[in-house]
């Protein structure tokens, strides 16, 4: 194999190992489940298609910095319903001083007698940047409501401010995305299932994850209030079928991409200098203890 292969073949792999990740079975989960899956679309296709979605969001990164964009894109949704994977995808290929991904812990105590929206503000994108919520404040019509963290009187408040303060941040420039990812009460028990039994996935079930299991009814009860009373026409809702994970990606990330006027930007033509060397110039033979053992 040629060098050149060689690279673009690790380029690939780093996709492969997402995907080898989400398909591995624990023995223990083989004998929990029975039921046959696979996605509509064809490995082929779908790493196709990928790849092709992930060149344009490469344009899009560009053509938001050469223009000074705003993107916000806000990811919500049911637990184990794919937020993370599509957000892997989308940020897999770009800058990640272009794009990043906000994903707050639990307010502090100094956190929790601020404005609500305070601690939110400081990660919204400046000029040239897109940013990613991994949840945001719509934490307070749901987790916060269903859970008690939050009671009726700042609910009520939060639905009256966040259409308002959502319009703010459109006038200002900011271009709001809000993605709900919907998945079925029997695709989220079985990726929880994944987690209980994989350790190398047990990192992702937090408690509030095991108590939305027992909460289902009114999550869906919580959501279909937030998705009637936010979905106002400058920052629109898009459901996201997620119990397809591939087609789930490719949708998402095709529909991000027609949200925003975006066109190739121009490039000089990049030449490598030539090296420069020193014929007086003697390199330094470092102590082998600084080195990395070569286990591998």
């Amino acid at each position: 194999m040629s060098w050149v292969d060689a690279e673009l073949e690790d380029s690939f792999d780093e996709e492969l190992e997402m995907e080898i990740d989400d398909q591995r079975v624990s023995k223990e989960l083989r004998q929990i489940s029975t039921l046959r899956h696979k996605s509509a679309l064809d490995r082929r296709t779908y790493f196709r298609e990928l790849l092709k979605l992930q060149a344009e969001l490469v344009k899009l990164q560009d053509w938001v910095v050469h223009t000074n964009y705003k993107l916000l894109v806000i990811f919500e949704g049911r637990d184990a319903a794919g937020k993370g994977g599509v957000i892997k995808r989308v940020t897999q290929r770009l800058n990640p001083r272009v794009c990043r991904t906000v994903a707050l812990p639990a307010p502090s105590e100094r956190e929790k007698h601020q404005w609500y929206f305070q601690r939110y503000v400081p990660h919204l994108p400046s000029a040239g940047e897109i940013v990613l919520f991994d949840r945001s404040w719509y934490n307070r019509a749901g987790v916060e409501r269903v859970m008690g963290f939050a009671n009726e009187t700042q609910v009520d408040e939060f639905f009256n401010d966040v259409p308002e303060f959502e319009r703010m941040l459109v006038r200002s420039g900011i271009k709001l995305v809000k993605y709900w990812f919907s998945i079925t009460d029997q695709e989220q028990q079985l990726r929880f299932l994944m987690r209980v039994h994989d350790p190398i996935k047990q990192w992702k079930l937090s408690p509030m994850d095991l108590q939305s299991r027992v909460r289902w009814e009114d999550y869906t009860k919580v959501k279909e209030e937030m998705l009637r009373r936010t979905n106002i026409p400058e920052a629109t809702w898009s459901i996201v079928e997620g119990n397809d994970k591939k087609r789930a990606r490719l949708n998402c990330i095709h529909h991000l991409l027609s949200q925003v006027p975006y066109e190739e930007v121009p490039h000089e033509p990049v030449e490598l200098p030539e090296r420069v060397f020193n014929p007086d110039y003697e390199r330094t033979v470092l102590p082998k203890e600084l080195y990395v053992p070569e286990v591998y």
